[in-house]
């Protein structure tokens, strides 16, 4: 795949993608040209810290983005800082994360029992902190505001006008999209996030989507212009995922058996990832082949969060009560590499979403050869090749789930065959790759912000 930056035409309406050649090729224009690329970017991730390991709390593939954007971007000489909320008082103001990339830590409201929900009224003593750190440096410190999600893009909104530079925003998700496919026993997003939401895609100067359907839906649902629209696809650590020494060591480190069956779950536990499908396809798969109990292990990966919150313990529960707690193995949180691992040792990889603005754990698990069995929702069938890396799923129904998984039932070599595909398909993904579209991004939204700020001056004097 060639670096992916995509750009609409002018208009409203449905837009037509553009999509550029290798590294040396032009991309459409206004995104890029003979200009210099930003020197330091201040970015904003208010609600979660990349320092958090993902699969706790409001931890997930957003941190993953962050952190590995935020490298990449620094090894193409693009500083960056970062901007998040400080939740505990033994964290110190700034941690080095990487050579050229700080973390700055923001005191915004108690250091615990916040959840994300009540976030909102703490964003002006966030915005406040901001804007003390800047206020150290000289002016023109800061080229360009990266905000993520749209409570950092509320502050990313004020900083980039204080500070008289460009403005880009990545949503990773939009509540007008998540209610329009609540998950059964979900809350939906309120009016008050619509509202920063359409705010914030009116400010940006430039919005990046992480698929062509997210870029569209910012058309439809939130009336983007499209020409502010860009698209980049997330990437994956492809040193660290990748297939290492196979499925049986990495099983044989777990302690899972070789000859088993072991559809995977892995991320946060909470209805929107729907962790609940796959436990009620296992419990349909068991009801047609008895058998299979010998030879079967489910486990999932993670903890609760969001709505998820509240009921904790809501997948133990069910499980029992479909009878199949002999087969699940509910397991904590993991750090990255061990989470490579659980990759490696499955057989499938199962995310039943009900929306997924990428899907980077497709992605990752893809790297080190494993099929994935997925909703056909939001950008998965970008991440996921229909019956080539994996099976796209219509719909949320556990039987449809459960005859995806007795296709490998059926013909074990598909994990093999599938496997070796869906690495293949994942080589495309590399983060330098993603780094480089971002940063032809920023210089398109410097140099037309300059123009702009020419015009505005011409027009003065």
């Amino acid at each position: 795949m060639s670096r992916e930056v995509s750009r609409f035409g002018t208009g409203r309406g449905t837009p037509r993608l553009r999509f550029p050649g290798g590294r040396g090729s032009g991309l459409a224009a206004g995104f890029t040209g003979g200009h210099r690329k930003p020197r330091r970017v201040a970015m904003l991730s208010v609600h979660t810290s990349p320092l958090h390991q993902p699969g706790t709390g409001d931890a997930g593939g957003m941190n993953v983005y962050i952190v590995e954007l935020a490298r990449r971007l620094a090894e193409i000489n693009i500083e960056v800082e970062i901007f998040t909320r400080a939740t505990t008082g033994s964290l110190p103001p700034v941690v080095e994360m990487a050579p050229g990339v700080l973390v700055r830590h923001v005191d915004a409201g108690p250091y615990e029992g916040l959840c994300k929900e009540d976030l909102p009224a703490q964003l002006c003593a966030f915005t406040h902190g901001v804007m003390q750190a800047w206020a150290g440096h000289r002016p023109g410190y800061y080229d360009l505001v990266h905000s993520h999600y749209w409570l950092s893009g509320q502050v990313g909104w004020l900083a980039a006008q204080r500070w008289g530079v460009p403005l880009v925003h990545a949503m990773h998700t939009m509540a007008k999209v998540k209610n329009a496919a609540l998950a059964e026993g979900d809350t939906p997003e309120p009016a008050a996030r619509v509202i920063g939401e359409t705010q914030i895609v009116d400010a940006a100067d430039r919005l990046i989507a992480n698929t062509a359907e997210e870029a569209d839906e910012l058309v439809r649902f939130y009336e983007a212009d499209p020409a502010s629209v860009a698209v980049v696809h997330p990437g994956v650590n492809l040193e660290r995922f990748c297939p290492g020494d196979g499925r049986a060591a990495a099983r044989a480190r777990l302690g899972l058996p070789q000859d088993a069956l072991i559809p995977l779950f892995a991320g946060r536990i909470q209805p929107l990832k729907a962790p609940d499908v796959l436990l009620r396809a296992v419990a349909v798969l068991l009801e047609r082949d008895p058998s299979l109990r010998s030879r079967i292990v489910v486990p999932v990966v993670g903890g609760p969060s969001g709505t998820g919150l509240a009921k904790p313990e809501v997948l133990h529960k069910l499980a029992a009560r479909l009878g199949i707690t002999d087969v699940v193995r509910f397991q904590p949180p993991v750090g990255q590499d061990q989470l490579a691992d659980w990759f490696r040792a499955a057989s499938v990889l199962v995310m039943p979403s009900y929306n997924e603005s990428f899907g980077l754990v497709a992605i990752e698990a893809q790297a080190v050869g494993t099929p994935v069995v997925a909703a056909a929702v939001g950008g998965l069938p970008v991440a996921v090749r229909d019956g080539v890396s994996g099976f796209l799923v219509p719909g949320h129904e556990p039987e449809a789930y459960a005859l995806a998984l007795e296709r490998f039932v059926r013909a074990p070599e598909l994990v093999g065959r599938m496997g070796a595909a869906a690495a293949e398909h994942a080589q495309s993904f590399g983060w330098g790759t993603a780094a480089a579209a971002t940063a032809d991004v920023y210089t398109g939204a410097v140099q037309d912000h300059r123009r702009r700020v020419r015009s505005r001056q011409r027009a003065d004097s």
